[in-house]
């Protein structure tokens, strides 16, 4: 009997024992919790209600039930959105805008008290499609094509004081597609086809001013040329036409003269062509 009872209290104070160290580590692993890499903590209390101070990286403790932290990510993240904006010549323009943002540490336990955890999904779509439709409304739509650098340098800047209003930092902002409606498309298209055809009207007008330039200096060359000759014709009188006249004879004479068929006459001037020397003779 004795025994018995030995037993059963040692099992009793043993589960006791079990009970109070398993009850010890829930308490203690409820007054501690951890934040990791490129995380920080907001803590709530129940009493003084949010602390403004943020709890950095590392494991921490905490009054059980009384207390609760909420972790952020500090790191920068990446949000896509679209919007649909009206320019200032009343086209609709289609665009998609990336941006890199992050919180502004100092001010976690404001943004939590305000915002709460989801807070860029809250403002940045709002903030975004606000900003796009203000700048885009200043520009006509062919601009937003000539002038994208200028567009996105508008919309970045003025993004980013509109996100710093909620303690938002963007490290990085960038239209990533701009696209039109399909009437504006092909009206662009047709603008497009129009403007080389009057290049290409230009240019054919350009030829025919030259070619109509160099026929009046071909034409004013012949003339001038014309006007030589008849200068130095009345100059020199009949002497130079008596010249042009011998150096054709010459050159008419050195013809004949290779052509065996042909035979000149000992007197007068006389050529007698296409007879041979039988015939000349009187034979």
């Amino acid at each position: 009997m004795g025994s018995n009872q030995a037993a059963a209290s040692f099992l009793t104070n043993l589960a006791r024992a079990a009970f109070s160290l398993g009850l010890g580590a829930t308490v203690l692993n409820s007054s501690l919790y951890t934040v990791d890499g490129g995380q920080r903590a907001v803590l709530f209390d129940r009493f003084r209600g949010v602390i403004d101070e943020t709890v950095g990286e590392g494991t921490h403790f905490l009054i059980p039930w009384l207390q609760k932290p909420f972790i952020f990510d500090i790191r920068t993240r990446p949000h896509t959105f679209s919007s649909v904006s009206g320019t200032k010549d009343l086209q609709m323009v289609n665009l998609t805008l990336r941006v890199l943002s992050r919180p502004e540490v100092s001010r976690l336990p404001y943004i939590f008290k305000t915002l709460g955890l989801e807070y860029d999904e809250k403002v940045l779509p709002s903030i975004g499609n606000e900003v796009l439709k203000a700048v885009v409304a200043q520009f006509n739509a062919d601009q937003l094509l000539t002038d994208r650098p200028h567009v996105s340098a508008l919309v970045r800047e003025s993004l980013i004081l509109r996100a710093k209003d909620f303690n938002i930092v963007l490290d990085d902002v960038a239209i990533t597609h701009l696209s039109y409606g399909a009437e504006f498309s092909k009206a662009v298209e047709q603008k497009q086809v129009a403007q080389q055809e009057a290049e290409r009207s230009k240019f054919v007008v350009a030829k025919a001013e030259q070619e109509r330039r160099a026929a009046i200096i071909r034409a004013e060359g012949e003339s001038e040329s014309a006007k030589l000759i008849s200068d130095a014709t009345s100059a020199a009188g009949m002497g130079l036409i008596e010249l042009r006249r011998i150096e054709a004879s010459r050159e008419i004479a050195s013809t004949l003269a290779k052509t065996p068929n042909v035979v000149y006459l000992p007197h007068g001037n006389n050529m007698l062509l296409g007879l041979n020397p039988s015939m000349v003779s009187g034979r």
